[in-house]
């Protein structure tokens, strides 16, 4: 069971990864952030909606008592991380903001012990902090002066929202298809963007273009791009991500995650044509090794019960 889960988590960051390249050649082609994210979720969510209701329509039902569950799915898991996570770069660097959104392990291990007051394995412990050492590194953040305290605290918000969706991943119970949970998750967050990305005001025209993000990058047709964003790096990527968090919990699977900053770096050097630095290949290493030694806290979990600290 936990090697499956492991597994499930690897191949859920792998289809993350590819999310950050794919909206590159969106906005290439004229969409701006929100945009691109609202065309994410709108079309992930109303597929896998038409999907389950022709394949599985109990999967979509809601029980009354579960409607406020799903609804803070959709704003605080779904949308929030998007909207903050986008909004915190257009005040601090990325690099930066990206090691903000994946403080999420370091909080989702916090959680657990001081409000479930659940002693976990030292290794999840160390695993979290070590990952986000090598996140760092990754994202060279040392390059990077420019702080603003609002986009600090969008940015540590955005994190929360990260662990709020590995938490409540973790929390639903046999009553809730995690299936159902994710297509109305998608849905709702579409809803919650509209404001911000103003669908009406997308040039849809440039779904039918061709482009390349940059010189030394592969061109696409921008359809292509999408289809692939909504298909693998959305719907695959959410429900592989839920089942892995469903077998190996919350605090080892948000550490594993983190390694969709090294996923996204190597598929944008593939397709993008971004180099990695002798830093950036270090610090994906030490982001590895945290991940690896936090599934360890799984083999020691499975060994001996969760034990409440007194």
């Amino acid at each position: 069971m936990r090697y499956a889960g492991l597994a499930l988590a690897f191949m859920s960051s792998s289809c993350f990864a590819f999310s950050g390249p794919m909206a590159k050649y969106l906005i290439t082609a004229g969409l701006t952030p929100f945009e691109a994210v609202w065309a994410r979720m709108a079309g992930a969510g109303l597929l896998l909606v038409a999907v389950l209701a022709v394949t599985r329509p109990r999967a979509l039902r809601i029980s009354r008592s579960r409607l406020p569950f799903f609804g803070l799915y959709a704003v605080m898991a779904v949308a929030g991380v998007q909207s903050l996570y986008f909004v915190a770069i257009t005040r601090l660097p990325v690099g930066i903001a990206l090691l903000l959104v994946y403080m999420a392990p370091v909080m989702v291990v916090a959680w657990v012990r001081l409000v479930h007051k659940i002693r976990l394995a030292p290794a999840a412990y160390v695993g979290a902090v070590v990952a986000v050492v090598g996140l760092g590194i990754v994202a060279e953040v040392w390059q990077e002066v420019r702080l603003d305290a609002l986009g600090l605290v969008l940015g540590l918000l955005a994190g929360a929202c990260s662990a709020g969706y590995f938490l409540m991943n973790d929390s639903f119970g046999a009553d809730v298809d995690p299936l159902g949970l994710i297509a109305w998750g998608m849905t709702g967050a579409a809803v919650v963007l509209i404001p911000f990305a103003r669908p009406w005001d997308v040039r849809w025209e440039a779904f039918t273009v061709s482009v390349a993000p940059a010189a030394d990058g592969q061109r696409l047709p921008v359809l292509v791009a999408y289809l692939w964003m909504v298909l693998v790096a959305t719907v695959v990527a959410y429900i592989l991500g839920v089942h892995a968090v469903r077998r190996l919990s919350a605090a080892v699977g948000a550490t594993v995650a983190s390694l969709e900053v090294v996923g996204g770096a190597l598929v944008a050097w593939g397709l993008l044509g971004e180099t990695l630095s002798g830093f950036q290949i270090v610090g994906g290493s030490i982001l590895l090794s945290g991940a690896l030694l936090a599934q360890t806290a799984t083999r020691s979990a499975s060994r001996r019960p969760v034990v409440a600290a007194s």
